[in-house]
């Protein structure tokens, strides 16, 4: 009988064992707790941790420590929290790192308090879709000067380029550079109307044909382009001394009478003048005090160039939109990281925008024949447009301005 009891009893522990070894193989086994795990070993594949030197010189590493993961039905996320002194700079570098490990599409974002970020993977790319006049002119109601961006996992993605001024579009050929740019100008049109003065130079007389009638000019040539430049000098002058003399700091402070439009300067394939420093001299000058005076630039090229993208120029670049990069190398370039290299080729319009961190967004699709109808009711006869007066003096391209 005692030995019969013995036997039963150890029966009872063993089956307890198995049910608690089952359980924990299904817990471990569960897609949270693995996705858990495998960004715990990517913090630690990747290196990502702090160095901290304990007691006698030992060294210890701090890695970020993930706070929750959730399962949705589009996709899976992971909120990790990085340990103080941790630059989170690593974690956007090492963005090529959560896509080896999690797939395409991964995608970081940070949260305000700069050591907290959110990964998520979703089972599929966003979906493509066409411009929507109707559904843009709400989403971008009551800014000044709006620039709509496409749709990102979030929703619409919009700013106010009186807030965030200057902006750079680039990609390659095919990703979707063109219609991505003609998107932003129609939204600007249609949206500002009279409160705008658009200047358009198409360096490869290829892309702005659309916006003529509708922009004050659209030039192909350097020495148009020098010129139009010159009579933006002068006008930045004359709206300097407006502020001073109103006491102001901005044209939107200035009184609805004497407030002068917004001017927008759109530069296609600017690389291809990268070499005419008095062009280059302007447009810097415009991307350094043209905020406050109401004027701002819209540059774009297909591949960036790291002589056009060098310094001041590239600092007053606060936003920066970018389709789809050869390589890794162009990537940089044009954002500071890898990630526009990331897109596959059969992602159309699909783009990395630069602003408070990396989102990737989807842009809409418009063509020319679409914006053509569109942007309709704006078009002016060519016959009845005031071109920009040449400056007198060429060499008021340097100067362009007394503010600084």
């Amino acid at each position: 009988m005692v030995v019969s009891g013995v036997t039963a009893a150890a029966a009872k522990l063993i089956g307890v064992g198995g049910s608690s070894t089952a359980a924990w193989l299904v817990w471990r086994g569960m897609p949270d707790q693995k996705f858990r795990r495998d960004l715990n070993g990517l913090f630690r594949t990747g290196d990502l941790y702090r160095k901290i030197i304990g007691y006698k010189g030992r060294v210890l590493r701090s890695y970020p420590s993930v706070k929750r993961v959730n399962i949705y039905l589009d996709r899976k996320e992971a909120a990790f929290v990085l340990p103080v002194g941790l630059d989170p700079a690593v974690i956007v570098e090492h963005a090529w790192l959560f896509r080896q490990v999690f797939g395409q599409y991964a995608e970081i974002t940070t949260a305000e308090d700069a050591r907290t970020f959110v990964m998520r993977v979703y089972n599929g790319p966003l979906t493509t879709f066409d411009y929507d006049a109707e559904a843009v002119a709400e989403c971008v109601l009551g800014m000044d000067l709006p620039i709509y961006v496409g749709k990102s996992r979030a929703g619409d993605v919009t700013y106010d380029m009186i807030r965030n001024p200057h902006l750079l579009i680039s990609g390659e050929t095919g990703g979707g550079k063109s219609a991505g740019l003609r998107s932003v100008l129609t939204t600007l049109i249609r949206s500002c109307g009279d409160r705008l003065e658009l200047y358009c130079a198409d360096m490869k007389d290829s892309e702005f044909h659309v916006f003529k009638g509708i922009a004050r000019e659209v030039v192909t040539e350097e020495r148009d382009l020098e010129r139009t430049l010159m009579f933006l000098g002068r006008e930045m002058k004359r709206r300097g001394s407006l502020l001073a003399a109103a006491e102001v700091a901005h044209i939107n402070d200035l009184p609805t009478d004497k407030r002068p439009p917004y001017i927008v300067l759109a530069i296609d394939e600017v690389a291809l003048i990268k070499g005419v420093k008095r062009i280059m001299d302007g447009i810097e000058r415009i991307s350094t005090i043209g905020r406050a005076l109401g004027v701002f630039l819209i540059l774009s090229m297909q591949r960036p160039d790291a002589d056009v993208l060098d310094g001041k120029l590239k600092n007053n670049l606060t936003v920066r939109i970018s389709f789809r990069q050869a390589d890794a190398i162009n990537s940089r370039i044009a954002i500071g990281s890898d990630e526009a290299s990331a897109i596959s080729n059969d992602e159309k319009g699909r783009l990395v925008l630069k602003f408070n961190g990396l989102t990737y967004v989807q842009g809409p699709h418009l063509t020319l024949e679409a914006a053509r109808e569109l942007l309709k009711p704006y078009k002016r006869a060519e016959e009845s447009k005031s071109a920009p007066e040449p400056a007198e003096d060429p060499a008021d391209i340097i100067e362009l301005g007394v503010l600084e």
